[in-house]
């Protein structure tokens, strides 16, 4: 519909608001603004650095896509590999519940990738349950584990809010500006979530079950005793291209 000479200055544009992926993001934009106008608009509101994903309406995660509605944290590329190794864990008509689902796209992934198993999701915050249900999601607004079964699940699934309060000023400044410090901002530490999880997961899963949960920096050892106190051993963790720890797998003795 658009033009060369148009992707040419859309690209340019977001090169020059510091989008380090500028011509595919242009050609999302290109996609998604069914005329110049809005195109325009899409346009500014990526300038001014909101997440692509609330304009174009969707993002891809390990495969799918989903819907994020404005106001709805933004799953990120690197909460893929949770995904697939909660897919590996999952029996055939087994259960799984995803913890602070967000816009439910760790559990839209396990649904395609265990059509047989029984999903649940919960988050706190009402935006984000409403996204997960337009994802095809059961999910529920609850705190954490509340509301569900206990002993009922083979998986839980988890993605925190995890970055220590003091170090929130060191994120991005669009992350700051745009994306809902409810789902980010993880305490003291970063383990004031993470340590009510690790609870509540263990009264959901049953014995042999697993959690994963995504982490960072030495959260793994600090998590490590109230891991041991919850029942949870060959606790193990992964890491991103870089080396950074980025998630940690636990069973349920």
């Amino acid at each position: 519909m658009f033009s060369a000479g148009v992707r040419r200055e859309v690209a340019g544009r977001l090169v020059v608001a510091g989008c380090v992926a500028a011509e595919e993001e242009a050609d999302e934009l290109l996609a998604s603004a069914p005329d110049r106008a809005t195109l325009l608009a899409f346009v500014a509101r990526r300038e001014s650095g909101e997440p692509l994903a609330w304009i174009t309406g969707e993002v891809r995660f390990a495969g799918i896509p989903i819907r994020v509605d404005r106001g709805v944290y933004v799953p990120r590329g690197q909460t893929e590999e949770l995904a697939l190794r909660a897919a590996a864990l999952l029996p055939d008509g087994g259960a799984a519940a995803d913890i602070c689902t967000g816009s439910g796209a760790v559990a839209a992934y396990l649904r395609s990738a265990a059509p047989s198993a029984a999903l649940a999701a919960t988050d706190i915050d009402r935006c984000a349950v409403a996204c997960a249900r337009r994802n095809g999601v059961a999910a529920l607004v609850a705190d954490l584990d509340r509301g569900l079964r206990s002993g009922s699940f083979d998986v839980v699934t988890a993605v925190t809010p995890y970055v220590p309060t003091d170090q929130m000023a060191f994120l991005p400044s669009d992350v700051l500006r745009y994306e809902p410090r409810l789902a980010i901002d993880g305490g003291q530490g970063g383990l004031g979530v993470l340590r009510r999880l690790v609870v509540g997961a263990a009264r959901l899963l049953h014995s042999g079950g697993f959690l994963l949960t995504e982490i960072g920096g030495d959260q793994a050892t600090r998590l490590a005793p109230v891991l041991a106190a919850s029942g949870f051993v060959t606790i193990t963790t992964w890491c991103d291209e870089e080396g950074d720890v980025r998630g940690l797998g636990a069973e349920r003795r």
